[in-house]
């Protein structure tokens, strides 16, 4: 009887020890998932700026191509006449 008594106190202690690491693992589980919003968050605010810096650094370089160097002005050319191009296939379309 008194085996069994240390057996049934043996698991409650164990029992007792999982849930206080399961209790532990949730509250940390919660942490690294709010830590993994905060970080994906960041990296979205990241790409935004990313995209704003770029497409600023695109209006630079067609302005520097109006004031600046051959190359510059040759590619701004190629871009305008692409968007002619669209745009004269836009108008084709609605017209059809």
């Amino acid at each position: 009887m008194s085996n069994v008594l240390e057996i049934v106190d043996s698991l409650q202690s164990k029992l007792e020890n999982l849930l206080t690491k399961y209790e532990l693992l949730k509250i940390e589980n919660q942490q690294l998932l709010e830590k993994s919003e905060n970080l994906i968050q960041e990296v979205r605010k990241g790409k935004e700026s990313i995209n704003a810096i770029e497409s600023k650094y695109e209006s630079l370089k067609v302005a520097n191509a109006m004031v600046g160097s051959k190359e510059d002005k040759h590619s701004t050319k190629l871009k305008i006449n692409t968007l002619i191009r669209e745009i004269d296939k836009c108008i084709l379309q609605l017209s059809e």
